[in-house]
């Protein structure tokens, strides 16, 4: 596979184009465009033989996919931010018909007040719309989820939507080289989509109908096994992914001298990379540290992170988002896991990074000794000391 050095909107765009989607449907917005502004290029140019849709905004993208999806073509979008809200009533109708939609989100803050920096709120919240969602580490592995979105999704065991989150412009906006694999190879990793179930005026059905009381309950039940049934298929497909492409793909998450770590820190995303280095740094002093990198947060792999955390003293989780009135999603789903179960860690939560703070390696390293000297609950990272921080006028 020849090694092209891109920008992560280009590598992404061009990934899509090897899955050969036959209708994409695009509305700009920061930091996502670029990747739809390359695809529009690339169907322009003859490259890749799909409807290539400008729309009036996001609820249409969504909108549009899920239309083109349920006559049983492989679809694509990207957005972010306040774009993905938007999308929120359609985002959750796509999961409630099981259409294997695959989509891009370029992490970015949400309003108020505007930001068009990283933090990862607005994946977040949508975590309980029954899609499956990825958290890519760097572009090579946007790309290489994607491919295994599609898979994944398309599998009559799962059919259902996989968003597909790269922080924004950390990870859209840089370049880096990319293994970009021939069209050959992804043609037999993927094959052609054949639909369980679509629209054909030939044989009529309906998708998304009124559900009474005696129905509905039994709709959510069926998705929530279907997303539990995907943790093996996740699985079996990544290692189909490195067998195929001789590249590691990790699927559930990444494991990084956890070995015999007394201490764990817990991330999603790119700021792994940072933390990556503080784990050499205090190994390096001694301590036993490591880090573990959770790719698939929805659907949430139980049973592999309770195996793979419970011989830690401490977890430290370190996120970039938060749920506001309570505390950070993902810490608050570790302690769910460890609630009622043999193993007891010290579980801290950290809150780090939000609007596209920087993370740096001194954060990381404090919090990690935080959370040695006593459990946090909800900790704010790196906030200024020279703003007034009660009240209204926070």
């Amino acid at each position: 596979m020849p090694k092209k050095m891109l920008q992560g909107c280009r590598a992404i765009a061009e990934m899509v184009t090897l899955c050969r989607p036959k209708v994409v449907s695009a509305y700009p917005i920061t930091p996502q465009t670029i990747i739809v502004e390359e695809l529009a290029q690339i169907v322009a140019n003859g490259d890749l033989s799909a409807e290539f849709v400008n729309v009036e905004g996001e609820h249409s993208a969504a909108s549009l996919v899920l239309g083109a999806s349920a006559t049983g073509v492989r679809v694509f979008t990207a957005t972010s931010s306040q774009g993905l809200l938007l999308m929120g009533e359609v985002v959750f109708n796509i999961a409630g018909m099981r259409l294997p939609v695959v989509m891009v989100n370029a992490n970015r803050s949400v309003s108020a007040p505007l930001n068009i920096w990283n933090d990862q709120q607005d994946s977040m919240i949508m975590r309980d719309s029954g899609w499956i969602q990825f958290y890519a580490e760097n572009n090579q592995e946007a790309c290489d989820l994607i491919l295994q979105a599609y898979r994944i999704a398309e599998d009559h065991r799962v059919m259902l939507p996989v968003m597909v989150c790269a922080d924004g412009f950390v990870l859209p906006h840089a370049y880096e080289n990319v293994d970009m694999p021939s069209q050959e190879d992804v043609d037999a990793f993927l094959p052609p989509f054949e639909s369980m179930y679509r629209l054909d005026p030939d044989s009529p059905l309906t998708m998304g109908a009124f559900a009474e009381p005696d129905k509905y309950m039994e709709t959510r039940y069926m998705i929530q096994r279907a997303l539990e049934g995907a943790v093996p298929i996740i699985e079996d497909v990544a290692r189909d992914f490195t067998k195929t492409f001789n590249r590691t793909s990790y699927g559930l998450f990444e494991e990084y001298r956890m070995d015999d770590a007394a201490t764990v820190v817990v991330v999603l995303g790119s700021m792994a990379g940072t933390v990556k280095e503080v784990v050499d740094e205090l190994r390096a002093q001694g301590q036993k540290v490591g880090l573990l990198r959770l790719i698939t947060y929805r659907p949430l792999p139980v049973e592999a992170l309770y195996r793979a955390l419970s011989n830690a003293e401490d977890i430290v989780v370190m996120e970039k988002a938060l749920s506001l009135g309570s505390s950070g999603p993902l810490a608050t789903d570790l302690r769910a896991i460890f609630q009622s179960r043999p193993a007891n860690p010290r579980i801290s939560g950290f809150v780090i990074g939000l609007g596209g703070r920087d993370v740096t390696i001194n954060d990381i390293s404090d919090s990690i000794s935080k959370a040695h000297q006593q459990v946090v609950e909800t900790d704010f990272v790196a906030l200024r000391d020279d703003m007034e921080l009660e009240g209204i006028n926070a």
